[in-house]
């Protein structure tokens, strides 16, 4: 590619990028001014990323390192996950967010709430100061995890991940399902492990950070229930047997993968989480 964004498309670019906008709307200006589709692309994401590295360095923050990227910009809207076939519903550059249909069948989905149902426990989160878990008011679900591995079932879905997000499947930490009963929520907060909290270098020691989520809906919830992120003013509602995925290349605001569990108003919501560690989790 040898043709140059004017520094005011650029900005445009930029500023929709930030508002959540999707990739046709970020596209849309250059392909108007006779761009190839594939230089177009490859504009817009080199843009971006080079946004996210200038604020980086401005910032003083560490640079960006590698993340599951399974979704290019006006990519396939079909992608083969193993031994299923998964819709692209939609696909964020800024927060990095892409929505899968069909990723779970509704076979799996119930096996695992009914495997899940005698297990629950109220859900934690990690205490800043220990790094150890601690019941908290932000989050009133229930929950269990299954060990990687631990069954055919966790097994066959562990691969299909895997294979769908290019990541390896050690990379990633036990599968947690959640409950959340009727007016229960996870109030805004990330998935990474914030630097500053002592707690972290526990948590941390064990295969590094936490580099992107994957939340699977088992069900769909009467009302409510919604997967939201305040930052981009985008939510992604609760249906059987798709998928949300947010990867964040450091642990830091800037990636706008602020994100909530929004109350359930009616009915109960199932999820089963999948969090992926930059390294190997033990």
């Amino acid at each position: 590619m040898t043709r140059e964004i004017a520094p005011s498309t650029v900005e445009w670019i930029l500023a929709q990028a930030r508002a959540g906008q999707p990739p046709d709307v970020l596209l849309k200006p250059l392909l108007d001014e006779g761009w190839s589709e594939d230089d177009a692309v490859a504009a817009v994401e080199a843009a971006v990323r080079d946004w996210a590295a200038t604020g980086s360095r401005d910032a003083g923050l560490p640079p960006a390192v590698r993340v599951p990227s399974p979704v290019e910009l006006n990519g396939a809207s079909v992608l083969r996950a193993g031994d299923r076939d998964v819709t692209v519903l939609a696909n964020l550059l800024l927060p990095r967010v892409v929505v899968f249909g069909g990723l779970l069948s509704d076979v799996e989905c119930d096996e695992l709430v009914v495997l899940s149902r005698p297990k629950l426990q109220r859900s934690t989160i990690l205490d800043p100061d220990t790094g150890d878990d601690a019941v908290h008011v932000d989050r009133t679900s229930a929950g269990t995890h299954f060990p990687r591995g631990g069954s055919a079932l966790v097994r066959r879905i562990e691969a299909r991940i895997a294979a769908l997000l290019d990541w390896p499947v050690e990379n990633g930490e036990a599968m947690q399902i959640l409950r959340y009963g009727p007016g229960a929520q996870y109030r805004p907060h990330h998935d990474y492990f914030d630097p500053a909290w002592p707690g972290s270098t526990k948590q941390i020691a064990r295969g590094g950070q936490r580099v992107a989520s994957l939340v699977m809906y088992l069900n769909t919830p009467a009302h409510g229930g919604a997967t939201t992120f305040p930052d981009a003013h985008f939510e992604v509602a609760a249906v059987k047997g798709n998928a949300v995925f947010f990867s964040y290349d450091r642990p830091h605001p800037m990636t706008r993968t602020l994100h909530a569990g929004a109350p359930v108003l009616d009915g109960e919501k199932w999820i089963a989480t999948k969090w992926l560690r930059e390294g190997r989790h033990d």
